[in-house]
Order: C-alpha cells, then structure tokens, then sequence
C-alpha cells in the first residue's frame, strides 16, 4: 500500500494506542511536508457521540478507522482489545484462502468403480468420493448419475460407498454449542457433503408441514426425499384463521425429527431446515436415489467408505472456482462454507484436512503479512465458536493489506453492500442502512450471536476517500446496539461537510440524527426482531 509497509503495519499495531499517542503529541510542532493530515475533529467528535449511546454503557466496544490509501488511523477506541469477532471472522478465511490456494481454485467431487466390470454390471462397489466441495448441490449428484448411466452401467453388485475422508472425522468445530447443532447454520463437517438450495446450506434437510383437514394430521414432506430422517410426534391441522404453531426439531444425536405443534387449514404450508448426522452417508444416499431414478441399481445399499479403497475414475464435478464461492459465504454468512476452506487450506497446505491444520496456515499468512501480533485467537473459519479473538486493529489491517492483492476485486464485490435489496448482493446487510449515504456505497461483513454484534469493511466518502472500518462491540445485554453499528457506517460515508449541512448542532444532536432509522426503512429495522435470515436463530 502506499505510505506503509508491512513491517510499519506491524510496528503500529504492536505499539500501545497510549504510547502511540504520546509519542504523536511529542512529535507535534516538527510536522514535515509529508506528515499525515490532522485527525478529523468533526469526526472524531461524531463518533465519540455515537460511542456515548446508553446501549454500549456496559459492553465492550472497540473500533479502528483507516485512511484506505496512506494506512493513517483516522480513529481510534480500544484496537487492541481482544474481542468475538463472530462472523467477521469469515473475512479473515476468505482472504487466506484466496492467497493461499487462489482464485480460480475448484473442488473436485468423483465418481468412482471398485471391482470389474461386465458389460452393464459393477461386480464391486461405486465410490462417491468428496473432494470438498462445500456447493455440492443434489442436483449435482443428479447429473453424476445420470453420466453414470450414459457410460452403459445398470447395475452394481456392491454398494456406494460415500467417501469423505478427505477431512478428519471431527464434524463439529472447538466450542461450538451443543444446541445449536440441529440448526443449519451449525452444519457437520465432512470432505463429502451435499446441499440443495442454491444458497448451499449444506447437509441439511427441507422439511416442510403443510395443513389438512382441520383435526387431521398434517403432511410432512422431506427434501432430498432420501434424507435419512425418522419423526415422532405430529402436527396436527387447526381450524382455519387459528394460529401455526408448527415446528420440526431434529433430537440431538441422531436423525429423528420431533413434530409438535398445529397448522390452520388452508394456509400455506411451512418449511424448517435441519442439519443432518453424517453427511458424507447423506450425500451418498442422494446420490443412490438420483442413481435408481437413471435406471442404475445398487443392490447393497450406502455405507461409509474407508478411504483406502482401490478405484478407477468414471465420472467427475468441479465446483465454481473460489472467486465465486466467497459470494454466497460473504454475501449470506454460510458458515459450513468457511469451514470446508479452513480445512481445505490445511490440506492443500499443510497435509491434514483439519481445524488445527488450517487455522495454522491463516495464521501464517496474517504473520506473513505483517498481521501476526498480537496472536489472539482463532479456532474455526466461520466465527462460531466463542473461543474465537482478535483486535479491531488487526481486522482494519487486514482489509487495508487487502487492497494490495490481486485478488481484492473479487473479494470486495464479495462483501455484502448496505441497502441493496439484491439477496446476493446486499446479503445479510441488504435491510440495513437503506435511505442513506451508505446505501449502495458500504461494503462490509456483519457478525453476531448472542451478546455480539459487529460490522467491518469500506466506506466511501463524498470526497471519494475510502475508509476502512472495523468496529467490535461484544458483551452487551438488553437492546441491541445495531442503530449505532449502522450509524458509523453512515457517518463515515457521509463525510463531514454533509453531515453538518445537514444536521446542524451538537456531535450528540448528530448522533441522535443518525441512530434514527432511515425513511422508508423496514419497520422492523431497528427492533433486533430479525435482522437477517441467519440471526433469526441468533448466528450469523
């Protein structure tokens, strides 16, 4: 970048903000031609005021703001805390893993034979062996097999065998809840996994309950129908105009879906989504069906394979290249999808396809980069665990270093943008700041969980002066603190002279001005009700 290296970024952030400060104050008064610019007191003030808000008062908020261009701390509160970034933490993932294994890298899942073959007969097993792809789609396993029966095979003696050995068989990351684990957003993770909704949220199931006869049950449907659920329990059909109260609800540890509730007849059905135990037997049981649906059968059912097993290739997938998965993990905060990159890294990188393996490799690549102190703490890719820690400092850092890479086109676009109602292009802040400034203009990621909520990224002022931002606010309780999260962005995207032209005053009327919700925002928009699809079950 210019104005700063590496090893200044590094300086910068190993120096206490106190010592910084003084050494700044000492310097005063022998200020050279090309000394940065003097801080933004209007700024400086209006984020001061915001930082002042009642919701913050017993949290813990820290926040650094960069010139994007000469790397210049324009502001500045707690950048060394070491806070939950939650899943801001996916920016960090997605930054390794486009350095790391590049932008244009696929995952390959194949299809493969074990045994002879004699004519139209596999004496011997199919193998589905996963090679990461964390977009698998039904759909293309579908295609799989319908090559499978274009190549002349009808039957196979043997079984699938569903291989994802390609990672360890750790499915759940360090310090995940427990229960959160039937939820889509906690998905197992595997080197074989299917999804079957173009937002990729893998090993997962659709269910969805639709009314009857009112005192009847109510139907419940299973999408990929081979979903290897069982149910207890029902939903029964209530009269029509009652309340639904319908609700699926997979007991931790196995398959088994607990039905309870009512629908109202004659209202439109209802959809819940489940994770899946064992996603690589999942994945191979969807592709069994799509192979009965081409004519191809399989006599000895779907098992787990060893990963050992001599095989020949007949067919195979490649995904999208990495420059486009980040869209949707970006855009929609998919978690499993940051996770399949942490171990996809390690892998590639260090030979082991698992957390530790991975997260070690990003953490090379921050300290190659002048990132590396402090160390904080990451055990994940997506940010779910709350052992997860960094600083806003190294946060801002990185999406600083960021815009020397070329791959930084990509991933910016990739960042979900303020406003835009587009889902893939506004993603999880697509309902946020609408009617401002920082519409269409904020690029950032979002990030909470319970008593988290965080926003880093770039915001562009009139002057065209980029910014980057990183704000961390952790700890909170009670009302949500996001109308002051939205408000920097605003602010920063403002600038100072729109700002006091139009709203005049104190920094705390401005404040007060821009914590507002925007007109012709959402009803909903500052409640905390639902912000985004992710954080109706409070991870995102």
């Amino acid at each position: 970048m210019p104005g700063r290296t590496s090893r200044h970024r590094t300086f910068r952030r190993s120096l206490p903000f106190a010592a910084a400060a003084l050494a700044a104050s000492l310097l005063a008064g022998s200020a050279q031609a090309d000394d940065p610019a003097p801080a933004d007191a209007t700024l400086t003030a209006d984020l001061d005021a915001l930082l002042a808000d009642a919701r913050l008062a017993n949290a813990q908020t820290g926040i650094e703001v960069l010139d994007a261009t000469t790397g210049q701390v324009v502001y500045a509160r707690q950048p060394q805390a070491l806070l939950t970034p939650a899943s801001t933490l996916k920016t960090v993932t997605s930054a390794a893993a486009l350095d790391l294994l590049g932008a244009d890298y696929r995952f390959t899942t194949e299809v493969r034979t074990s045994g002879k073959r004699y004519g139209g007969t596999v004496v011997g097993d199919l193998v589905l062996r996963g090679g990461g792809d964390p977009t698998l789609l039904a759909t293309d396993l579908d295609d799989l097999a319908a090559r499978v029966a274009a190549s002349g095979i009808t039957s196979v003696t043997g079984r699938v065998l569903a291989d994802g050995t390609r990672y360890d068989a750790t499915p759940l990351g360090p310090g995940w809840a427990w229960d959160d684990e039937a939820y889509s957003y906690s998905p197992q993770i595997s080197g074989l996994t299917v999804a079957n909704d173009p937002e990729y949220l893998m090993d997962t199931v659709r269910v969805t309950i639709a009314p009857g006869a009112a005192g009847e049950a109510a139907k419940v449907t299973l999408n990929p129908a081979e979903a290897p659920m069982t149910f207890s329990g029902k939903v029964t059909t209530g009269a029509a105009g009652s309340a639904t109260t319908a609700d699926a609800e997979r007991r931790r540890g196995n398959n088994e879906l607990l039905l309870s509730g009512s629908i109202a007849a004659g209202s439109a059905p209802v959809t819940a989504w489940a994770t899946v135990e064992d996603p690589s037997v999942y994945a191979g049981k969807v592709f069994a069906g799509a192979l009965a649906r081409h004519g191809v059968s399989v006599q000895r059912g779907v098992q787990a394979a060893g990963g050992a097993e001599d095989s020949q290739p007949l067919a195979s997938h490649q995904s999208q290249t990495l420059a486009q998965l980040i869209v949707p993990m970006l855009k929609i905060s998919n978690n499993g999808m940051a996770e399949h990159l942490t171990k996809e890294i390690g892998k590639v990188k260090g030979g082991r396809g698992d957390w530790a393996t991975g997260v070690a490799q990003v953490q090379g690549f921050l300290k190659a980069n002048g990132l590396g102190t402090p160390a904080g703490r990451q055990v994940d890719g997506s940010g779910l665990s709350r052992y997860d820690l960094i600083t806003p400092a190294k946060m801002a850092g990185l999406l600083e270093l960021a815009q020397s890479k070329p791959w930084f086109g990509a991933w910016y676009n990739a960042l979900p943008v303020a406003g835009n109602p587009d889902r893939m292009v506004g993603g999880t802040l697509a309902a946020r700041m609408r009617g401002t400034k920082a519409e269409n203009n904020v690029h950032a990621k979002s990030g909470s969980m319970g008593g988290v909520d965080n926003l880093v990224g770039y915001a562009t002022a009139p002057d065209g002066r980029r910014l980057v931002f990183a704000v961390l606010i952790n700890d909170y309780a009670g009302t949500s603190p996001r109308p002051v999260l939205d408000a920097i962005a605003v602010r920063l995207a403002t600038g100072p002279a729109a700002t006091a032209t139009a709203t005049a005053g104190t920094a705390q009327q401005r404040a007060k001005s821009l914590t507002a919700p925007a007109a012709g925002a959402p009803e909903d928009a500052y409640t905390g009700t639902r912000w985004e699809d992710c954080e109706a079950v409070s991870h995102c």
